[in-house]
């Protein structure tokens, strides 16, 4: 088959790759299409950070180099004897792969399960005609949903694992730091909601997204921009601030924010280390939570349930390239932040 695989920084070729075969519990899908997110941006321009080149996952005993994707969506064409009932289904992968057994598995929250890796980070994805995944990560499609909607599903999933972990009621104003992907499909899993959605971001076209996906108010800002002027910028203080940026600084600016007895969720990553100045919102009782991928036997259903019937693609936008053009037309236009929209790569295409 052929996939698209990361060697290096900066070093992702297309190439003839071994076919994968499934083992007990696992299926062979054949991809449709892949979609392409930060993380993946990340790993081809700075990495390998997550990407196993050069040590082997315990969960997956596989080392690198290693096929990017973990927002796939595809047909099961080949199964291990034990999962033969799955060859035919049209699925989405949640691409988190658990145990099933530890505490947090058992509780319930798979998505800190002590073995916890991803297909596409932690081992082989889905950038490619063929991909294997474990069955306890797989969703059936609706019939009435098409892959462009589907192929969103892993992303959204994570989106409404978030905003269940906001604690968000009706009638809470909710601000949004950073319309950007993740901050897209928060606002989709906030759709319907009875209270004031304030979205902050430094890019104009991102905040046009973001009014179509039911921002009450959008607030263009300078990177330079202080906490104290965003805080004149959105007026009152919101009863939730989700940080969905990743910006240095913006988990500090989030707590000023933040009104009394209010709820901060910080969903964005940044590896580098930052202060926070923490005796005012522990003086103003603000709560501060954290989230983090998605559980794949709840999340991922609803978001295919929502994606059916309230499509997205149409409103996020989605450009569909080849595998052959996936880093001029994918990975290159995502590092160098000119990409719009969702990009899906379509491995039957080349």
């Amino acid at each position: 088959m052929r996939a698209g695989v990361l060697h290096g920084p900066l070093d992702l070729r297309v190439e003839e790759w071994p076919d994968p075969r499934p083992a007990a519990g696992e299926v062979v899908i054949e991809v449709a299409l892949n979609g392409l997110c930060g993380t993946d941006a990340t790993e081809y321009a700075k990495g390998p950070m997550m990407v196993p080149l050069h040590a082997r996952h315990p969960g997956s005993g596989h080392l690198g180099p290693t096929v990017l994707g973990h927002e796939f969506v595809g047909t099961v064409v080949d199964a291990a004897a034990d999962s033969t009932a799955w060859v035919g289904t049209r699925v989405a992968c949640g691409a988190g792969v658990s145990c099933g057994t530890c505490r947090w598995c058992r509780s319930g929250r798979t998505n800190l399960c002590a073995g916890y890796y991803t297909l596409g980070l932690s081992t082989h994805g889905g950038l490619a005609e063929l991909v294997v995944a474990p069955t306890s990560t797989l969703v059936p499609i609706p019939d009435g949903c098409p892959d462009t909607e589907a192929a969103l599903a892993q992303p959204l999933a994570v989106g409404l694992h978030a905003v269940d972990r906001a604690g968000i009621v009706d009638g809470d104003d909710v601000v949004v730091l950073g319309a950007g992907a993740i901050g897209s499909f928060i606002l989709a899993g906030l759709r319907g909601h009875r209270g004031t959605i304030t979205v902050v971001d430094v890019d104009a076209r991102r905040l046009e997204v973001a009014r179509e996906l039911g921002a009450t108010a959008t607030v263009v800002v300078e990177r330079t921009t202080t906490a104290e002027g965003l805080r004149d910028l959105v007026g009152s203080p919101p009863h939730v601030v989700i940080e969905s940026s990743g910006a240095p600084g913006a988990a500090a600016t989030s707590l000023t924010l933040a009104a009394r007895g209010g709820r901060v969720l910080l969903v964005g990553l940044v590896k580098a280390p930052q202060e926070l100045a923490l005796a005012d919102p522990v003086l103003r009782e603000v709560d501060i939570a954290t989230t983090v991928a998605h559980v794949c036997a709840t999340d991922l259903p609803r978001a295919l349930e929502l994606l059916t019937t309230d499509p997205l693609a149409g409103v996020i936008g989605t450009s569909h390239v080849a595998l052959d053009d996936v880093v001029g037309h994918g990975f290159d236009p995502l590092v160098a932040g000119t990409a719009g929209g969702k990009i899906l790569v379509d491995p039957r295409r080349g």
